[in-house]
């Protein structure tokens, strides 16, 4: 039976509401009640284990009447269970499920190759005393020309954020995107000015940046993600609203989850060991921390 038909049927037997009172309220209202008894049902499955004998019986009536009450709150919402379900699929995907490989999108293509991001490269991070007594950080690029400007943390608590620009570089590697990367590696498309000020412009480097920030603190509240396997989805929704008009808006909250969690991992071996080389390599989606 598919949910067109189950809904049709199951509205057959939903009661009218009472005159006054809100017509959404009596399924709403049975669907939190129903969810209770199939936690209840659960509860004694965990207590009794093998013994409760009609467990799995009573979790399928369960779930049957939440399903009934489903179908009434959609209908009396005036939705289709069908259309919520096609949703529901959608939006699970983009959250847990990592864009497949034949379906990525190369965001440059057609572009000449000088204005590519390269599929594959290396850069090093170097610690470099300063005339003032600090310690910046120099990028450079395989050839070993500078990258960008020398990076200190910029801040009173020194937090390593001097090493970001491996955020930046995880974007490219995973998302096949990053107008910071692209400054940094001298790859703007310049060839298509439209392009070059809406994708890869000051307003684009400004909101990668932004996301770099955002991101860093909400790591540094959980351990840099250290033993964090998955990221909040409340935080992927926000870089997903900043990013929306931009060209990688595109791809899913699964693919921000795997940049952001790669860009760390690099992060943290780079910060462990005060630096070293990294290989960017866009077609295996992979940022690697070679061996100092």
């Amino acid at each position: 039976m598919d949910f067109q038909r189950y809904q049709q049927a199951a509205v057959k037997t939903l009661q009218p509401a009472m005159p006054g009172t809100d017509p959404v309220l009596i399924p709403l209202l049975g669907l939190a009640g129903e969810v209770g008894s199939l936690i209840t049902v659960y509860k004694k499955r965990l207590r009794d284990g093998t013994a409760f004998e009609p467990g799995k019986q009573q979790l399928r009536e369960e779930l049957g009447d939440v399903l009934w009450y489903i179908a009434a709150l959609a209908h009396r919402s005036d939705l289709s269970m069908e259309d919520v379900a096609a949703a529901s699929l959608e939006k699970i995907k983009d959250r847990w499920r990592p864009t497949p490989a034949a379906e990525r999108m190369a965001f440059d293509e057609g572009f000449p190759d000088h204005e590519q991001l390269p599929r594959k490269t290396t850069l090093t991070f170097t610690p470099t005393p300063t005339d003032d007594g600090r310690t910046v950080i120099v990028l450079t690029r395989a050839d070993g020309t500078p990258a960008g400007d020398p990076l200190t943390s910029a801040s009173r608590i020194e937090d390593d954020y001097r090493f970001h620009d491996a955020f930046h570089l995880a974007h490219a590697a995973v998302l096949g995107w990053s107008p910071v990367t692209r400054f940094l590696l001298g790859c703007k498309r310049r060839s298509r000015p439209e392009t070059d000020e809406a994708e890869d412009g000051g307003r684009a480097i400004a909101i990668e940046e932004g996301i770099s920030a955002l991101v860093f603190s909400y790591a540094a509240r959980h351990g840099y993600f250290e033993e964090v396997q998955h990221i909040d989805q409340e935080l992927l929704t926000t870089i997903s609203h900043m990013t929306a008009h931009l060209e990688v808006g595109a791809c899913r909250a699964a693919d921000w989850e795997r940049a952001i969690l790669t860009g760390y991992t690099a992060w943290a071996k780079l910060r462990a060991q005060g630096g070293g080389t990294v290989e960017l390599n866009l077609d295996q989606q992979t940022l690697t921390v070679l061996e100092h």
